[in-house]
């Protein structure tokens, strides 16, 4: 396997397992997206086509743009989280409202569903691990990542 084609792989795979990881947090561990949390979501759906097209497009030339492509966007969700963490961490003010998981039917339903959503603060870790929340383990993983699929595609190797 040469380091083009794990290039393509890790474009592929490493925003595949870090939205799973991030649906499997949330509806199995029960830990709701703030709006920061969404804001980093983005990046990675937008990945995930430019890393499958770098496996289909005709071309070396069009696959290596691809894979860049979708390091790019990687790379732009692991920004995005350095920046969410560091207002979890205090070290700088994030955005000044809060989202919430309301869904109802009808208005009464609705006012419940209001008064009984939890309320989702962007600057408030819900989850760490060794200090590090889930924001700080999206920079860290995605900035990585990226920057190895970028190596890896300087690197060389044919298609």
């Amino acid at each position: 396997m040469t380091g083009f084609d794990r290039a393509r792989w890790l474009a592929l795979l490493l925003p595949f397992g870090l939205l799973v990881g991030a649906y499997v947090s949330q509806y199995i561990g029960g830990l709701y997206p703030c709006e920061m949390c969404w804001w980093q979501r983005w990046p990675h759906f937008a990945a995930l086509p430019l890393a499958l097209g770098a496996f289909v497009l005709p071309g070396e030339g069009k696959r290596r743009l691809f894979t860049a492509l979708a390091a790019l966007a990687i790379l732009t969700s692991g920004l995005i989280g350095g920046y969410h963490a560091g207002v979890e961490y205090g070290w700088w003010e994030g955005i000044t409202t809060c989202s919430s998981t309301v869904t109802a039917e009808s208005g009464k339903d609705v006012l419940d569903a209001i008064l009984d959503a939890p309320l989702i603060r962007c600057d408030i870790a819900p989850w760490t691990l060794f200090g590090i929340s889930l924001a700080g383990f999206n920079f860290l993983i995605s900035t990585f990542g990226a920057l190895a699929i970028f190596a890896l595609l300087r690197k060389g190797g044919k298609a």
